[in-house]
Formats: C-alpha cells, structure tokens, sequence
C-alpha cells in the first residue's frame, strides 16, 4: 500500500474521530403558541369558542403521528370526566333559583389553573376518529350575583352565587417536541347557585 494511500485512511480515520467526539443531534426548533392568543381579546371569558389562529394543521399532524397514544388519553377523558367528551351536547329541562345562562361549548383554548392558554383538542379528526370536547357551562346573569334569589320567600336571607367546577380537557403543547399532548385541569363555572341563610322577621 502507497503511502498516498496510507495518508488517506488515517485522515479519514480522524475525521471520523472528530465527528464523533462532536457529534450533535439535529436541533429542532419549537413551535410556540402566543402566551395570551389573539382570540381572547374579542372575549372577557377564560376560553374561546372561535379561534382563527387555532393550529389545526399541527394538532392533526401530531394526532397522527401519536395515535396510540393520544387515543389512550382521549379515552381516559371519556371515562373518568363527568358531563365532558361526547357526553353532553344540549340543553335538559331544569328549575334554577337563581337568573343564569346554560351552554354546552366546545372551548379551542382556555386558561387552566395554572393560569396558562392552552390549546385544547377538539373539532379536529384523525384516523376516523372525531375529537369533541364539551363542557357544560353555567353562569350567572349580569345583574344577579350577589343579589337575594328570586325565588326564596324575602323572610329568608339569600345570595344567588355563582360556583365553579374543575374540567379535565385532552390539550395540545408544541412545547413539547417528544409528545405534545396531556391532560389539563380547567376551572369553568358550574352554577349559579342560592345560598339561603337565617329566617328574618
């Protein structure tokens, strides 16, 4: 063997050495999401229903790309959240004490209580499988809390109130490159509630 040759493979040798010892994975650079997206200014809730920056194209991205897994989220949200997924969709006859507005929504984003946005999956399909996720909402009417109920007798003192209840939602974080999804705990109001004290003459 010439030693042209013999230069060659040691050269290659440490070239190989070098790039081993600095080798570095490919960096990948992070989508992030606004930190107060541009669809809560048009609301004074916690949530929006309409979002015209809502990341479809990603979150079905990455649904497909985690099937499994994500469906095994998607379901422990079916089964362990009351009056969520696919569960509730209309309106029930009730009797309330106190003036307030019911809804079923299906939230794009929302403040959880750890008081950060997040993207929440729904209104989105992957593989036949539809992601709706419903929250039954109630809330007092603008003039009622904090005001004697309506219909308690005036010899009772009362307060209409309006109580909250903590909602569990399969959520979306491009954050998080390995596996973008987890399941967030969301504070929305649950009632509008009577409280009822002492009888008064």
């Amino acid at each position: 063997m010439s030693a042209f040759y013999q230069f060659l493979i040691f050269f290659g040798l440490g070239v190989v050495a070098v790039m081993g010892n600095n080798y570095k994975a490919p960096y990948h650079q992070p989508k992030y999401e606004p930190e107060i997206p541009a669809c809560s200014k048009n609301t004074t809730k916690n949530w929006c229903l309409e979002d015209s920056e809502y990341p479809a194209y990603e979150v079905v991205y990455e649904l497909d790309k985690h099937y499994e897994a994500v469906v095994a989220l998607y379901k422990n949200v079916v089964a362990e959240t009351a009056n969520s997924v696919d569960t509730l969709s209309k309106l029930e006859q009730e009797t309330y004490l106190c003036p307030s507005k019911t809804s079923y929504v299906q939230p794009l984003r929302a403040v959880n209580t750890k008081g950060k946005w997040r993207v929440i999956i729904n209104k989105v399909e992957s593989y036949g499988i539809k992601y709706d996720q419903h929250a039954r909402i109630e809330e007092c009417e603008d003039d009622a809390a904090g005001k004697a109920c309506p219909l308690v007798p005036t010899c009772y003192e009362s307060k209409c109130m309006q109580k909250s209840i903590y909602h569990r939602f399969l959520v979306y974080d491009p954050t998080d490159y390995y596996f973008p999804f987890a399941i967030e705990t969301f504070k929305l109001p649950a009632s509008c509630a009577c409280f009822v004290g002492a009888f008064k003459l």
